[in-house]
């Protein structure tokens, strides 16, 4: 089971005690506002359930969504993490980095340090060549953090779900010298 540390931050599996501040981070309009289309997710059902979701990403995948926590209080921050963007087919195949914070967490680099340690993790530790983040155009708090994680843009297009603008980031790793006889 992973368990990442930084210098702020814990990225570790998620657990039950997890789901009310999840729930809190994902009913906050300001924070969903680039998310699909804007609408919050509420209650601790939906929440529960889409955790669930996220721990059966690291069963199939190899990979996931980790719950960041805030190592000096143990608060959850809320998550980054690696996903297949299935609702993108056109980058298919493609693993997508992505996070969602709180916002009293906003505006630490706390999002930068986490989307880092992850994007680390997937280069590294699942070995993967390519890691494409999709943002929202005019989220531009993300697309920042995309800049300083070395990202790139690839392309623009449409979320097929709700219609809006977005754009396709990614991180291709360097390719290694051989150095074989």
């Amino acid at each position: 089971m992973p368990l990442i540390q930084t210098p702020r931050l814990v990225l570790r599996r998620w657990r039950e005690t997890d789901v009310a501040a999840m729930t809190l981070i994902n009913s906050d309009p300001e924070v969903m506002r680039w998310i699909g289309d804007g609408s919050v997710h509420g209650g601790q059902k939906q929440t529960r359930s889409t955790m669930r979701m996220w721990e059966e990403g690291w069963e199939t995948d190899g990979f996931g969504l980790f719950a960041v926590e805030v190592r000096a209080t143990g608060e959850l921050a809320g998550f980054t993490g690696l996903s297949v963007p299935r609702y993108l087919p056109e980058v298919m195949p493609a693993v997508e980095i992505g996070w969602r914070l709180g916002r009293s967490f906003w505006g630490q680099g706390l999002a930068t340090e986490a989307a880092r340690a992850a994007l680390d993790f997937g280069l590294t530790e699942r070995g993967l060549e390519r890691i494409v983040s999709i943002v929202q155009v005019g989220n531009d708090a993300s697309e920042r953090i995309m800049n300083k994680l070395g990202m790139r843009v690839e392309r623009g297009t449409f979320d097929p779900h709700c219609g809006r603008a977005i754009r396709v980031h990614a991180f291709n790793a360097p390719a290694t010298a051989d150095l074989s006889p």
